[in-house]
């Protein structure tokens, strides 16, 4: 213990030290209880757990920390599209013209797609939906009566404000297509692509106008092959009369028979 000197006044040196360091000890205890107690109601007013000893905030619930997380994440695509994000149409105006769109199914289960359009008036597509099964794909055909420009526009400088969209939904297995497959199960309908249309200059070759043609004679060609009917390679089964007229005259061969070894016993 250090003994005071009374002579330099040292002694109340030696005693004021410790008398100021505990208050300023209780001053920064009493600062850091009343900024945990500022932070405590400022994360509970934010709906936020309160700090405890200084640890990490944490949320009222994980499973919203979960949802952030996943709508984050970009969405996982069950299709592929050709083109990706566009529709081309030639510009014809008055007529009716064609557009044309691969879809793969990408995925590892049967898929159903579907087509929606802000011009349900003016545009249809062939087919409207279907279902393919892993790997397989499909070239659709969209139809779109194409106006005449106003004001005079150029073609090329109309804009068109009609969209496309495809929709997908994954299904069990191989069944046939029905438009309320999305109306029963809308939580698990995920929107694949917004399509836009493009106008191209029928005058003026390009690859994308020779890329859609190639497409559209794909397209048709697969028509007709669906069209066509299925050959039965099963046995052959022989009509109704043939056998009726074997039957009779197997039955007049024994009547004939008949009379005639009756007309020998006679004699």
């Amino acid at each position: 213990m250090a003994i005071a000197d009374e002579k330099d006044g040292k002694v109340w040196g030696l005693f004021k030290l410790p008398f100021r360091n505990a208050q300023s000890t209780t001053t920064l205890r009493s600062s850091s209880h009343n900024t945990l107690h500022y932070r405590s109601q400022q994360h509970q007013s934010l709906g936020i757990a309160s700090l405890d000893d200084g640890s990490v905030p944490r949320s009222n619930s994980s499973s919203s920390v979960s949802s952030v997380a996943r709508s984050l994440l970009p969405a996982r695509r069950r299709l592929k599209l050709d083109p990706s994000n566009k529709l081309y149409f030639p510009y014809e105006p008055g007529k009716q013209v064609r557009s044309a769109i691969k879809i793969k199914n990408s995925s590892k289960s049967h898929v159903a797609f579907k087509f929606q359009t802000t011009a349900p008036k003016s545009c249809f597509m062939r087919p409207p939906g279907a279902i393919l099964a892993p790997g397989e794909s499909i070239i659709a055909t969209v139809f779109k009566f194409v106006e005449h420009p106003e004001n005079n526009e150029k073609p090329m400088d109309q804009k068109s404000r009609v969209k496309f969209k495809i929709m997908s939904l994954k299904v069990k297995g191989p069944m046939d297509y029905v438009p309320e497959l999305f109306e029963e199960q809308k939580e698990q309908v995920a929107v694949e692509q917004i399509l836009r249309v493009i106008f191209l200059d029928v005058e003026r070759p390009s690859p994308t106008l020779e890329k859609l043609k190639r497409q559209l004679a794909e397209a048709d060609a697969a028509l007709e092959e669906r069209k066509k009917p299925v050959e039965d390679t099963g046995p052959k089964i022989i009509g109704e009369g043939l056998v009726i007229d074997e039957w009779k005259e197997r039955r007049e061969r024994y009547l004939a028979r008949q009379q005639v070894e009756g007309g020998v016993e006679s004699v």
